[in-house]
């Protein structure tokens, strides 16, 4: 039962009681039919069976007295046949049946059928001498009575259930204007949960809901500064690993630049003066070369070369003509928009280094023969898409390269999701462009 309750809603508690309280008024009518219809029919009737009982003493008293006592009672018989509810039977050889019409049917069926009527027909013997030659029968017609009870039993449904069902209808008026506000308020608190603090929530309703509204409000209106807060701080988190990725890049190029040339640089005088080409001296070579690259690719990872000089889109031009020459074979489509470079450093640098990640682990691991890469800006989010054919993984998951570039997007306030549809695997990633990261210089 405690289920049941707590699975209604709202209106339907408050119109359950109004119902059950009319179900017991229609209830308590057929009860009061039920009980006391007998009692009445015979009362209403009883007159009337009185007055058949006199006829009979008076026929009896008059065949005593008459010579001809079969003359008078054929002549009382032919008297008696306007009388509907007195009648004067031959020969007694049953008892009589009551007659209960419905006055032309306009009572129902079921309504009639569920009285409790009473037998009202009585029976008196008529004699001459000591022979019983007949009876006065009364068998009263019940039409008038029954639709009297039925109109009473409308009267009782009216007038106990017509105002609750009025009361019912202001209930469920009510109950609609106080659940409104509620589902506003809820729908309010469901922003809020998502994030969105901007949509103020309406203040109606009774009282108290409105200051719930209002307490609800002020409540979004500090979760908006405390995530403008939250955002900032994280920006300038990522701005400050920028800015470290960015010297230790610039120490690495100023400083092991020059000593690995000289090394290799050396290296190679030593290979070209030995007699032995295959001998240390190669092996030094290229080792050094080796070293070369690998700081290359360290310097890449740590700070996009000529993201400041080429801007975005032309670096993103740039690492999309390094992959055609790394994979020959695979056919790269591109849609790079030429507005990127208004994006500020962190966005640029954030939206190079997704896109970096994702193209590699193309490159890598797809063993595609299409890959399409996009970065536009759509309206107030940055897109950006990079789609190949190659099969699918066993497990679709992010690696550690493109798990790291989640957490930054994420401290960006933007998304980062990997998808598998109709035979093509998809990076997206979704960033929000405020007006405070637009690069106006």
């Amino acid at each position: 039962m405690r289920k049941i309750w707590n699975a209604l809603s709202f209106r339907q508690r408050l119109l359950l009681p109004i119902a059950a309280m009319i179900v017991s008024a229609l209830m308590s009518g057929g009860v009061a039919l039920l009980v006391f219809s007998p009692d009445q029919f015979e009362y209403e009737s009883e007159q009337e069976a009185g007055s058949a009982r006199a006829v009979a003493d008076a026929l009896n008293a008059a065949l005593k007295a008459s010579r001809n006592p079969e003359e008078t009672l054929d002549a009382f018989g032919t008297n008696l046949g306007n009388v509907e509810a007195v009648g004067y039977l031959p020969a007694v050889k049953a008892a009589p049946t009551r007659a209960a019409r419905s006055q032309g049917g306009r009572v129902p069926a079921w309504f009639v059928s569920n009285l409790a009527m009473p037998n009202l027909a009585k029976s008196y013997p008529v004699e001459i001498g000591a022979a019983t030659v007949g009876a006065i029968v009364f068998s009263p017609d019940l039409s008038a009575d029954i639709w009297e009870k039925w109109m009473g039993f409308l009267a009782i449904v009216s007038t106990g259930s017509l105002p609750m069902l009025f009361a019912a209808f202001g209930t469920h008026l009510v109950a609609g204007r106080t659940i409104r506000p509620m589902e506003m308020l809820g729908a309010g608190l469901t922003r809020m949960r998502e994030g969105d603090y901007d949509a103020a929530i309406p203040l109606t309703g009774p009282p108290e809901i409105r200051e719930f509204c209002r307490e609800a409000n002020r409540l979004a209106a500090t979760f908006k500064q405390l995530s403008l807060d939250n955002r900032n701080l994280l920006r300038k988190l990522v701005s400050l690993q920028d800015e470290e990725r960015r010297r230790i890049a610039r120490e690495l190029h100023d400083e092991m630049g020059p000593l690995l040339f000289a090394v290799r640089a050396n290296a190679t005088a030593l290979s070209e003066n030995a007699s032995d080409s295959s001998g240390p001296s190669q092996g030094l070579v290229e080792a050094a070369e080796a070293l070369q690259q690998a700081n290359k690719r360290i310097l890449q990872g740590l700070s996009p070369l000529y993201l400041d000089e080429l801007g975005l889109s032309g670096s993103l031009d740039a690492l999309l003509r390094d992959a055609r020459k790394q994979a020959p074979s695979l056919r790269i489509r591109s849609n790079i928009g030429r507005d990127l470079d208004a994006l500020d450093s962190l966005l640029s640098q954030t939206t190079y280094r997704v896109t970096q990640e994702s193209v590699t682990n193309v490159l890598r691991h797809a063993n595609a023969s299409h890959m399409q890469v996009s970065a536009l800006i759509d309206g107030e989010n940055l897109r950006i898409e990079v789609t190949d054919d190659g099969p699918s993984l066993p497990d679709l998951k992010f690696g550690r390269g493109l798990t790291g570039m989640s957490e930054r997007v994420r401290a960006l306030d933007g998304k980062l999701e990997l998808s598998r549809e109709n035979g093509r695997t998809t990076v997206c990633c979704s960033l929000p462009i405020h007006p405070a990261t637009l690069d106006r210089s």
